[in-house]
């Protein structure tokens, strides 16, 4: 899964009709409502405000007047395709004077994604553990050694010390050493990180 660094906004013509696409990076479906209805005042003299998103395992797309399946559903077959979440897209149409028909409704929306999805930094999403360890000062130095190449989110030193690690889900390896050389080892979350 990727998601996308930062927003991005895709301008073309076609046929005189005025596309412009807004990629939005989004934490949750929340965020949706305001940023159209944002976009709707910006552009308050545009025809059609099509979107579609992927967040959360949840995929939901709108035609907003076009005739049906020909903005939503391939704006969001685009983003399924570059295999991107938490991610809003909106498509705003000025029509041009020219009616362009189911076909050309369906190229003209992927045209215009496609377009803005090459203008934009994918981020490798990794699926990882949230991990609290708990260990004695004795193995203070075996642990440090292990966590070279690890995320370390906090440290605290009391009777023994606890770090919470953020650690990749693929480096098993680790994992099964902290179990063997910890106190105590325990998963807070699941999440994932980018690079």
């Amino acid at each position: 899964m990727h998601e996308i660094e930062e927003n991005v906004v895709n301008k073309i013509v076609i046929n005189k009709s005025t596309f412009i696409t807004h990629l939005f990076k989004i934490k949750d479906e929340e965020e949706i409502k305001i940023i159209i209805d944002n976009l709707k005042k910006e552009y308050k003299d545009a025809t059609h405000y099509c979107y579609a998103y992927i967040t959360n395992n949840s995929r939901k797309s709108s035609d907003d007047g076009e005739p049906g399946g020909t903005a939503g559903i391939p704006m969001l077959d685009c983003l399924i395709k570059k295999n991107i979440t938490n991610v809003l897209c909106v498509v705003i149409r000025y029509f041009g004077g020219i009616k362009l028909g189911a076909g050309g409704l369906v190229r003209a929306y992927s045209k215009s994604v496609k377009d803005a999805l090459e203008n934009v930094k994918l981020l490798k999403l990794i699926p990882s553990l949230k991990i609290e360890i708990i260990f004695s000062y004795d193995k203070s130095k075996l642990i440090d050694n292990l966590l070279k190449d690890v995320c370390i989110i906090d440290k605290s030193f009391n009777e023994d010390i606890k770090y919470t690690i953020n650690i990749e889900c693929s480096n098993k390896e680790i994992i099964d050493k902290l179990k063997n050389i910890c106190k105590t080892m325990s998963i807070i979350n699941t999440s994932v990180i980018t690079k």
